[in-house]
């Protein structure tokens, strides 16, 4: 047996769910905000150095989607044990406190955002790492505001107190650099 599975085997039963609700809750919101670090330095990285950095960002970026899957794993299993029908519950539960629309469609937009994402990253690694530059710009400038409106929902409209403040931090951040991005551009 392994000290860790030593430890909680001795453990009270409440003390062992209290550890584990603890360590669902660490793995569910760090690979959310994983997720999003790696996303803004993506972003910052493009608009600072965009000729330059493009392995990077795609790394950033792959990093980020890879870490949103971990988030949408760790919330399915952790919190809705698998169940379509918890999650949908569950978000038009938070959807109703936010808003008063007793609404579980943000579950499906979130499903949406994955998809992309994980459609986003994969061309960028199977066309190429200069693929990027040969996007329509309006593809790109949509995917990225959507993201970013995207993150803004779930870390200020949808959270309070410190991370509502980070999260507003992070959001002007990410407008800032797609602004820096697009005077690069017009010039």
């Amino acid at each position: 047996m392994t000290q860790v599975g030593f430890i909680m085997s001795n453990l009270h039963p409440w003390a062992s769910v209290l550890i584990l609700s603890e360590i669902a809750q660490v793995i569910t919101k760090g690979t959310v905000w994983l997720a999003i670090v790696a996303y803004a330095i993506g972003i910052a990285l493009f608009a600072y150095n965009r000729s330059k950095a493009l392995a990077a960002v795609r790394l950033a970026w792959t990093t980020a989607c890879v870490a949103l899957i971990a988030h949408f794993s760790s919330a399915f299993h952790f919190y809705h044990h698998w169940s379509q029908e918890s999650a949908l519950l569950d978000t038009a539960r938070q959807t109703k406190g936010v808003i008063g629309l007793n609404w579980g469609g943000g579950l499906f937009i979130n499903y949406a955002v994955l998809s992309i994402w994980i459609v986003d990253v994969g061309s960028w690694w199977l066309k190429g790492i200069d693929s990027y530059r040969r996007r329509r710009r309006l593809i790109v400038l949509l995917w990225h505001a959507f993201l970013i409106f995207i993150i803004f929902n779930a870390t200020v409209v949808f959270k309070d107190g410190i991370v509502r403040w980070i999260g507003v931090i992070v959001s002007l951040c990410l407008i800032g650099s797609w602004i820096m991005l697009a005077k690069q551009k017009s010039k």
